[in-house]
């Protein structure tokens, strides 16, 4: 899922592009994208664009006429920026948003079509579409501290909360409790004073780094190839592969369609957190060290 610094990113490449421009059509080609009935869609048509702006991970173009379209890519969802008049782009198409100077496509390589397009008249409705969560960048400690303990969640849940904090999905999660040297598993209520300003200062550092590289990688371009896997990341998709900082070997959690990686070196004192899957597969066999799971793989390999 397009998270904080992919959104931003977006948004920086398509602010001179669209603003000022009028979208002339929509052409929209997946049943399941449109949300909203109410205005209709064709309300927008004939408008100008007067900005674009975040809501979480949610896109905002702000149309004249106090109207506003709300882009949710959801996982799989993407922006294409095309020569005026592209098609809506084959099997992947779900839109296509008409300018002068160009067509943005929306796609999405999922079965399962989750992206989602509402339009929305006034600040009033377009507020109801924002889940509440604090942007962390624009917050102090003391703010941050106060929303990340006013629940107890284990830690890799509430950086990923919508309601908690906002633009931060599965993979910055991933790189920024590395950065913080904390488990995922972690209680939220369990940290020390230090081990919060620590986990704040390396969420402020992860998202302005990695919007600086997204930015410095498309240059004067537009981000086409946006993906949680990106090189450079320290532990995010980089199972079994050597953590950067201590060499030992990335390990990770499964939980339904989520996966969280970790070093369990850095962030854990060398202990493994129970993958739930593969726990209940082995029980009390379940190594409990890194040591131990690596003696077994190596054991597993002998002939």
């Amino acid at each position: 899922m397009p998270e904080l610094p992919d959104i931003v990113v977006y948004l920086e490449c398509l602010a001179p592009r669209v603003i000022g421009c009028e979208l002339e059509r929509i052409r929209i080609v997946g049943p399941s994208l449109l949300r909203s009935v109410d205005p209709p869609i064709a309300e927008a048509e004939g408008r100008r664009v007067e900005g674009v702006r975040r809501i979480g991970k949610r896109i905002v173009f702000e149309l004249e006429g106090d109207l506003f379209l709300v882009v949710h890519l959801m996982i799989a969802g993407r922006l294409r920026w095309k020569k005026p008049g592209a098609k809506p782009g084959g099997k992947l198409g779900l839109a296509a948003f008409d300018f002068s100077r160009g067509t943005l496509l929306l796609t999405e390589a999922s079965s399962r079509k989750r992206a989602s397009l509402h339009l929305v008249r006034g600040e009033a409705a377009l507020a109801l579409h924002d889940p509440g969560g604090l942007e962390v960048l624009e917050s102090d400690a003391a703010a941050f501290a106060e929303r990340l303990t006013s629940e107890n969640h284990t830690l890799k849940r509430a950086l990923t909360d919508p309601h908690l904090f906002s633009g931060i999905g599965n993979a910055y999660s991933d790189e920024i409790l590395h950065r913080a040297r904390l488990s995922p598993v972690k209680l939220t209520q369990k940290l020390d004073d230090e081990a919060i300003a620590r986990l704040h200062r390396a969420t402020c550092d992860t998202l302005t780094e990695w919007t600086r590289r997204l930015r410095e990688d498309v240059g004067s371009g537009f981000p086409d190839k946006v993906t949680a896997f990106r090189d450079g990341m320290a532990v995010h998709g980089r199972y079994r592969e050597p953590c950067p900082d201590c060499g030992s070997p990335v390990q990770r959690i499964r939980y339904a369609d989520n996966e969280t990686n970790y070093c369990a070196t850095c962030q854990n004192d060398g202990r493994l957190l129970a993958d739930r899957a593969l726990s209940r597969l082995l029980k009390k066999d379940w190594p409990r060290s890194l040591e131990e799971l690596e003696a077994r793989r190596e054991g597993a390999e002998r002939p």
